[in-house]
């Protein structure tokens, strides 16, 4: 229970009381600012704290976003203001400041009173105190402290011309989102939203049951039949639906937490993952072996992923952004059908899972798969063309947290940060990214064109690792930067499906894809963990898991050592893959649930 503190006697026929309390607020009535800070004071120290203008008028969802939104330490609309406990002493402060200003201390009259609207006054205090006040936009939702009776009417003649309920449903959804989305599944699944909310179901609730759902729906592709391959693009729909209304679930009741937005962004990834290895287990049924394929499109579809990851992370705060680029990018947003085919052929998950099912439905995994390959290396071209050209022709300044993010994703581990010294210490425009690709251009290469076991392999690998080291040593503040972690991505997962493939060894590639999505579950999270604003993995986990040039040599050196010992390699990697999956798992879930961090921001329509 939070504790919601009127600064007045209740006005006569207000709904406010009611609505505080539909909110899950113990509403206490103040007759001044001393008594407010008495109040404050005698609340538990783990509680939230609103403080309200008796006078208010307004929409419910109006007092909702400004008072239970999980996501800021402070949040305020006009009569309205909410303190989580990390600004309860700053809120307590302000009003300490206000008694002192009010004539006549102990009896000093109520806000209500003498016209003074305190929240907005102590809203104020604390943005001057450092703590940022978030300030939802209302957008047509009604929020307002009338001070006479002709302003009360027409406010509650505003309140009854809009129905909260139906922005409330609009802003569930999210405003940018993909065409599939957009048109084909938000139009009902936020009534499956709101269905949820009022029967107490939590959004990592609904997240759980799309893993499920897709589980299944991979369970159905692995038999191979066609019944079951229609079975598996139905449910994988379903699944999408559901990934679609745990998130406007959270919009719509602000169930917000970045252990949300690390559960529905991972769990993402292990149904798509999951779902292509029983595509190619039904295929192998029907004796056609796609393990490469799967393999394939998990690497483009990862390391596409971390090209947006790393732009995103290199540019969010950098302190300028002049690039025509970008520029270009803006008045095309403005025609409005350039608008969705911009964001249709990239591919995102909507269409992506779309295309998935259909095609899974009615052609074959291979099918499947060439179209997802093509398909997703159009998108990953077109976005990495466009954000190069971004980051060439933009001045902007990038800050050291921006290059602390790319070091981070790096992974690199203890053979890199060795050969490095003092990470960061040079510096170098075009040094870090050219040297990135061309230790990823030379591993894949070798391993592409030589024999398994020959040692110019080995070779390429040892070179890898030593420019991998040369480029962690560089602060990574330059214009293309953020190309080293996709550039490392693609060396490891690229060499390891190449050899996996070139050695011939049976169930090798099946152990390989094991390999490569426990360390690309490593990879995302170390992205959640930078988003949710904790830091990188701890040091100790990349050490032991090795580091993304420490598995590449391995990799190469098991292959070289155990490929014509028939079994030996599969078990090797099949071995490493587990011990990965296992360190990663047990420290990330640990993470997870102890973390302290704070709700994420993933914003809806503006209300």
């Amino acid at each position: 229970m939070s504790t919601a503190i009127l600064t007045g006697p209740p006005v006569p026929g207000s709904s406010l009381d009611g609505d505080l309390r539909s909110l899950g607020f113990d509403v206490r009535v103040a007759s001044g600012p001393q008594d407010t800070g008495a109040l404050l004071a005698a609340a538990p120290a783990g509680e939230r704290i609103a403080v309200v203008d008796p006078r208010f008028v307004g929409h419910l969802h109006a007092l909702r976003l400004a008072l239970t939104d999980p996501r800021f330490p402070a949040a305020a609309a006009p009569g309205a203001l909410t303190a989580q406990p990390e600004a309860r002493p700053a809120l307590a402060r302000a009003l300490t400041d206000a008694y002192a200003s009010v004539p006549g201390a102990p009896a000093a009259p109520a806000s209500a009173a003498d016209g003074e609207i305190l929240p907005d006054a102590l809203a104020d205090a604390l943005d001057a105190d450092g703590v940022a006040v978030h300030r939802p936009q209302l957008g047509t939702l009604v929020a307002a402290v009338p001070t006479d009776a002709e302003a009360r009417h027409e406010a509650r003649a505003a309140v009854a011309a809009v129905d909260d309920e139906a922005v409330r449903l609009r802003s569930a959804v999210k405003a940018h989102d993909g065409f599939f989305t957009t048109f084909c599944v938000s139009p009902y699944s936020r009534y499956i939203a709101r269905w949820c909310a009022r029967r107490g179901l939590t959004p990592n609730q609904v997240t759980t049951a799309s893993l499920l759902t897709a589980l299944i729906a991979a369970g159905c592709a692995a038999t191979g039949e066609r019944g079951g391959y229609i079975a598996a693009g139905v449910l994988l729909l379903v699944s999408f639906v559901l990934d679609c209304t745990d998130g406007q679930l959270a919009r719509y009741s602000l169930q917000y937490s970045t252990m949300g937005a690390w559960l529905d962004a991972t769990f993402d990834r292990a149904k798509e993952y999951a779902f292509y290895a029983g595509l190619a287990l039904g295929a192998a049924r029907n004796g056609d072996d796609v393990w490469a394929l799967a393999l394939g499109a998990m690497v483009l579809m990862t390391c596409r992923h971390v090209v947006d990851f790393s732009f995103n992370e290199a540019n969010h705060d950098a302190t300028a952004n002049t690039s025509p680029t970008a520029a270009l990018s803006s008045r095309l947003d403005s025609v409005g059908w350039t608008v969705w085919v911009r964001r249709m052929i990239i591919l995102p998950i909507g269409e992506r899972w779309a295309m998935i099912a259909v095609l899974t439905a009615v052609t074959t995994p291979r099918v499947v798969f060439w179209a997802l390959i093509i398909g997703c290396a159009f998108g990953a071209c077109y976005t990495t063309a466009g954000r190069v050209l971004r980051s060439l022709t933009r001045k902007a300044k990038r800050t050291d947290r921006a290059a602390q993010a790319l070091a981070d994703l790096a992974d690199s581990g203890p053979i890199a940060q060795f050969v490095a010294g003092r990470p960061g210490a040079a510096r170098g425009t075009w040094v870090a990214p050219l040297m990135a690709a061309f230790g990823t251009v030379l591993v894949l290469m070798e391993a592409g064109t030589q024999d398994v076991g020959s040692l110019w392999v080995v070779l390429a690998a040892v070179v890898y690792v030593l420019v991998s080291g040369v480029v962690v040593s560089h602060s990574l503040k330059g214009p293309l930067d953020w190309l080293v972690p996709p550039l490392f991505r693609a060396a490891e997962y690229g060499t390891i499906l190449i050899v996996a493939a070139r050695s011939e060894v049976d169930g090798a590639l099946p152990a390989a894809y094991g390999l490569v999505a426990a360390v690309a579950y490593h990879h995302y999270d170390t992205v959640y963990r930078i988003r949710g604003g904790t830091g990188a993995p701890p040091a100790w986990l990349v050490r032991t898991v090795g580091g993304h040039e420490g598995r590449t040599l391995l990799v190469v050196v098991l292959a070289a050592l155990l490929a014509d010992r028939g079994d030996d390699f599969t078990l090797a990697l099949t071995a490493l893959a587990v011990v990965v999956a296992l360190v990663v798992l047990v420290e990330s879930i640990r993470f997870w649930v102890s973390s302290g961090a704070p709700a994420v921001h993933d914003e809806g329509e503006t209300a």
